[in-house]
């Protein structure tokens, strides 16, 4: 396991920023080999709310068609952490990077132009709507612009196209979400997402409440959508044996920082297991001890 050289909590110090380069005819230093493949990267991201400090100072890579799993701890600044990748937060201090290029993301449409897309447990679906009409809600296509009429054939021609590309098996895209299974749901979600043009998808708690079946349909579309696209795809789970069948690489998060940094074949899920049993005891002792002064 690979723990960041991080400083101690509370002593406020945070990485230094590269310096750009400035001047007439100044020109970037060539991206290093072992980052031409690193689609996004944050380097020391912080978020405090009032008094309470959310995260300390968060380094983060993702490289091109990884699958990274984040894990915490209720608390330890993960959610907080995915808000600022989506938009939905804008960080106090630290920078992020897209494809080696610096941005501030304002908003979660900000996120989506730089290619970022979210997939919530809720999967923002409309159970009334057809499979097709699913995948192109907000983009609907029409004739004569945006005021004319739906061009249904074309978009139910392009969904099921574009399902059979990413080898999504279903049967009938005029059926009505609702009808579908969680997992049919998901991935309709999820390839919604893919087909905005995403290079990075994060998925909150992708096979929550499905079964085997239905978690094999999810974790071949990840694993296709990765491998076989070159999509980035973040996913969080509480469930560790989820992020071993699917992710390549971890990120502990421990008190608003990244403190371990592993890919999945160099550990197991007893050893993550432990970890975080160990970590939660040491909280718990932590704040009995608070209690007791």
């Amino acid at each position: 396991m690979t723990v960041p050289g991080n400083v101690g909590p509370g002593d406020g110090v945070q990485p230094p920023m590269p310096a750009s380069p400035t001047g007439p005819g100044a020109v970037a230093p060539p991206v290093p080999d072992d980052q031409r493949d690193v689609v996004l990267r944050t380097q020391g991201i912080t978020k405090r709310f009032g008094p309470v400090v959310a995260l300390r100072g968060v380094d983060m890579e993702l490289h091109r068609g990884e699958v990274l799993g984040i894990v915490g701890d209720n608390g330890a600044g993960k959610s907080t952490f995915i808000k600022i990748l989506t938009g939905f937060y804008p960080p106090d201090g630290g920078q992020m990077f897209i494809e080696g290029q610096p941005v501030s993301l304002r908003s979660v449409t900000d996120a989506r132009r730089h290619g970022i897309e979210t997939v919530y447990q809720d999967l923002a679906l409309v159970p009334q709507l057809s499979v097709y009409q699913n995948l192109f809600l907000n983009s609907e296509l029409t004739t004569f612009g945006r005021l004319g009429w739906l061009s249904k054939g074309k978009m139910r021609q392009l969904a099921k196209q574009y399902l059979e590309d990413i080898k999504v098996n279903i049967p009938d895209i005029d059926a009505e979400a609702e009808t579908l299974s969680g997992g049919q749901r998901q991935a309709i979600a999820v390839a919604r997402a893919t087909r905005q043009s995403a290079k990075i998808i994060l998925l909150d708690e992708p096979l929550a409440a499905m079964g085997a079946r239905e978690s094999a349909l999810i974790i071949d579309l990840i694993h296709s959508l990765s491998r076989e696209r070159g999509i980035s795809i973040i996913v969080i789970d509480h469930n560790y044996t989820h992020l071993f069948e699917i992710c390549d690489r971890l990120n502990v998060i421990r008190q608003g920082r990244v403190a371990i940094d592993v890919r999945v074949q160099d550990t197991s899920l007893d050893q993550l297991t432990e970890l975080m049993v160990s970590d939660f005891r040491s909280q718990l002792a932590a704040g009995q001890a608070q209690l007791n002064r």
